[in-house]
Parts: C-alpha cells; structure tokens; sequence
C-alpha cells in the first residue's frame, strides 16, 4: 500500500461551494486528515443541488466526504473563539487553514497568526480586490462565454462544468503544500490568497487568446462544436448517437482519411482548392466542407460498426455518453478505476474518484462519507481536551451540534 505524502497532516477549513472544499477533498485524498468548521446550521451550500429525493445535498455529500464534519455556532463569541482555538491548535503538523468566507474578522489571517505565527493560510477570493464571484460571473467577466455556442448565435453560451472552480482548487491545494514546504525548510508560516478572477484571467491570458485579440483578425468568432485552429467535430451515427472526431496531427488526419475510404477524394479536393489538408491551418480554414465530406460516412453507420471500425485505426476519436451511462458503466466496472462506487447511509450509493494522481502506479483511494455535525465532540475532545461535562454545557448553550 503506498504511503500518502502528507499522512500526518492535519488542515482546517472554512469555507462553502467548488474551489476550497475541493482543495481540501484533494489533500484528504493525498492523506491529510481535513477538518471541516461549518455554522451550526450549515454554510450556503448545506442544501445545494443535486439533491435526493428525500432533500440531501449530493453536492455537499460528495464534495465533503473524507472530512470530519464540526458545527459551531459561529456568531456566538464562545463559538469564535472555539474556532480559532482549532485552527491555531498546537502540533508540528496542525496549523493549517483554508477559507473563503467573507464578513467574518474573527477568522481574518492577522486575528489568527496572533495565536500561530506559522500558520499556513490559503484563502480563496471572488477577486484580487476582495469582491464577490463565482465560477459564472467570473466566466463572463473573461470573455469564454462570447466565443462559445453555435456559430452566428449572437448571446453568450454559458456552459455546465464550473472550470474555474476547479482550477482555482488545485490551486489552493498548491498553495498549502508550498506553504508546508516553507515552513518544513524556514520555520515560517504564509499567507496566500488566490482570488478566482485571477486564476480565470491567467487561464486564458497563458493560451495565447487575449494576444491573439490583438492581431489583424481581432476577435475570434463562434464556431461551434469545431476544435479551433484544427479539425474536429461530431458527427451523428445511423442509429442517432455522437461521436466526436479530432485531427489535430498528420498522422490523425491521414489515419480519418485512409479509415473512411476517402484517400482519393481528399486528394482530388485539395488539387482543385491548391491546399494541403495535411497542414493544421487548412483544415481548420476548409473545416466546414471537410465536415460535409466525412458527414455521410458516419450517418450511414450504426455508432457499434464505428467503434469496430475506428478502434485500432490510429484515429483519435470518442463516442459522446451521457452522465447516467458513465455511471452505469462505472458499476458494472471492476472498481479499480479511477471513479468508484461507495455506501452512503444518507445518500445511498456514491460514485466519487480518487485522487487522479497515480502513485507507484495506484490511485489512492480511502473514501468515507461525511456526516454534517457528526465529529463535533470527538474533535474538539482531541484538539482542545474538552470533556464530556464541558461539551454537554456547549451544546445546552446552541453553541454545537448535538
């Protein structure tokens, strides 16, 4: 069984939604032992969508397994200061913090480095300037959305994946572990913020899309299912599913070609428009009729006869499957891939991932579910030695869960 690189480690968290609970799955997941510090009654995201039937978050279920769960009436002054005694409790491998929670000074980086000079602390922001924001304005504010959709629509198209989100979490988990790294080899502690806006603009600002604005063509316009700059679309089957086609290399491109029979006509068209399809740039420019070209072969053909005949072929290539199909083939897997299936008692079944990072050539993957409240006691027992007297009066008082 291979050792996890931060076992040993303990990260305290505050904060709600995609980015810092994400980070922390991820250091859970890489063997820190997270402890997650919510209001009594739950953050904003207690009751986020996807729910079950019965009304529990999938959202918060999922993207908080691994931790233990603390509920602290976090208005109350006994609550504050039960929080900031977590978060700067002793120990060489404590002192770890991440939040994005706005509006509480009690938490801010200067009240807690009073009680720890070395503390690691990562907080995530909407923007550099400390304003609001979330993976949807932020997409708006970088301009995706303008470029994204059917060509000739003229709004933006939003799209479902909250990209940004999840950047900005491996981010943070970067964070942490430079800061750990810093304070392994200094003595010192940090304070890193990372604000989302910032992790939007870098994104595209690093592609080459902003700089590109700037040339003779100006602003890139919509294309819509194309990859830009090369070949790739989707194409429909005889039996109405999808598959998506890339050629972004020569040899992609000559392998589609030689598969689909089309060596000859390809040959032919590229003699009459003084092209060559082998170069990117032109089949990116001639990709509307290279789509018209290929189109008939694939909707002559059932989407099972594609895959016998593209598998092997070199073509780079996947069918399109829906949500409930990944799933479905995640439980009739083996279970050693890298999406697994647990038991929840509030959730039923869970289908989470591991780490996605292979080490000696295994995923690592311990998960647990988590229930909202249910370490309370026995953190603050370990952290602060509480004891059951002193518990049963905080929660007489509504200052923790039961």
């Amino acid at each position: 069984m291979t050792v996890k690189p931060l076992a040993g480690i303990t990260v305290f968290e505050n904060d709600s939604f995609v980015a810092g609970p994400s980070s922390t799955l991820a250091l859970s997941q890489l063997g820190a032992e997270v402890v997650k510090i919510d209001p009594i009654k739950g953050g904003p995201d207690i009751d986020r969508w996807p729910i079950t039937d019965e009304g529990r978050s999938i959202y918060w279920g999922t993207l908080n397994r691994n931790k233990r769960s603390v509920a602290i009436d976090l208005r109350s002054e006994e609550g504050q200061e039960l929080a900031q005694a977590l978060i700067t409790s002793p120990g060489e491998n404590a002192g770890v913090f991440v939040d994005n929670n706005v509006g509480r000074p009690f938490l801010s980086d200067e009240v807690l480095r009073a009680r720890r000079a070395d503390l690691v602390h990562v907080k995530v922001q909407g923007s550099a300037d400390g304003g609001p924001g979330v993976d949807y304005t932020v997409n708006a504010e970088v301009g995706i959305p303008l470029i994204t959709g059917e060509v000739g629509s003229p709004g933006p198209g939003n799209h479902a994946l909250p990209a940004w989100d999840l950047v900005c979490g491996q981010a943070a988990v970067t964070a942490v572990v430079t800061g750990l790294f810093r304070r392994a080899t200094t003595g010192e502690g940090i304070y890193e913020e990372i604000a989302l806006k910032d992790i939007a603009l870098a994104g595209v600002a690093n592609l080459g899309w902003y700089t590109e604005t700037l040339q003779p063509a100006g602003e890139r316009a919509k294309h819509g299912n194309h990859i830009f700059g090369s070949f790739g679309s989707d194409f429909r089957t005889a039996d109405g599913r999808y598959v998506m086609i890339t050629a972004i290399t020569r040899r992609q491109w000559g392998n589609l070609v030689k598969v689909t029979g089309m060596t000859d006509v390809v040959t032919a068209l590229e003699a009459s428009l003084s092209t060559d399809f082998s170069e990117e740039t032109d089949r990116y420019t001639y990709r509307d009729l290279l789509e018209s070209l290929f189109r008939p072969w694939f909707a002559s053909r059932t989407a099972e006869r594609i895959t016998t005949d593209l598998e092997g072929s070199g073509v780079l290539w996947a069918p399109y499957a829906s949500m409930g199909e990944v799933a479905q083939s995640v439980l009739d897997s083996d279970g050693s891939g890298v999406v697994r299936s647990i038991e929840s008692e509030a959730l039923g079944t869970m289908l989470v991932a591991a780490n996605p990072i292979r080490m000696d050539g295994e995923y690592l993957f311990d998960e647990r579910p988590t229930t909202f409240g249910s370490d309370t006691h026995a953190v603050l027992s370990e952290r602060l030695g509480l004891e059951s007297a002193e518990l049963g009066r905080l929660v007489d008082a509504g200052v923790i869960a039961s």
